[in-house]
């Protein structure tokens, strides 16, 4: 037909139907998701507490005792599943000892709230590695209470609880 105008129309049925259905589902469902992309986007505050917390883990897995030093507060706590509460001191003798070594430390699934000068983290931690000479792997949901003090953020409270697999 060349440059004409093709106006044939392909007669209506279920198979067609269906077709037109499920593009307009799937159409539908790309919309959804880019829409709830834009409405979970991170301010640049929200962004740069995220990439604390990623720094801060690689502080752990590394073994980074001064790093440690700098993003925790001298008051800092943290909240076991046990009930036990570990301190800034703990933390880092634990990790200057040896007694514990991590091979993964992450945090995933992470969400920040920002209070001013402070700000609220939830999110998920999966940590690998050995305590005592025994190995652990496990995931932990967490709760992280950040203040930013002196221009920078720093961990002052933590709270972990244990997710079975």
């Amino acid at each position: 037909m060349g440059d004409k105008l093709d106006l044939r129309t392909e007669p209506i049925s279920r198979a067609n139907v269906s077709k037109y259905n499920m593009k307009s589902a799937t159409l539908v469902a790309f919309v959804a998701v880019l829409a709830c992309r834009f409405s979970l986007a991170q301010t640049p505050t929200e962004q740069e507490v995220l990439q604390f917390e990623r720094e801060a883990c690689k502080a752990f897995l590394d073994a980074d005792v001064a790093m440690l030093e700098r993003v925790m507060t001298p008051e800092f706590t943290l909240t076991l599943s046990n009930g036990e509460v570990s301190t800034r001191a703990d933390e880092i003798n634990e990790l200057r000892s040896g007694k514990v070594h991590y091979d993964v430390f992450e945090n995933y699934d992470m969400l920040a709230r920002l209070y001013g000068d402070t700000a609220v983290v939830l999110g998920k931690t999966r940590v690998k590695g050995t305590a005592d000479g025994k190995p652990f792997d496990r995931v932990v949901q967490f709760t992280d209470t950040l203040i930013k003090r002196d221009g920078r953020w720093q961990l002052a409270a933590g709270h972990v609880s244990r997710i079975e697999k």
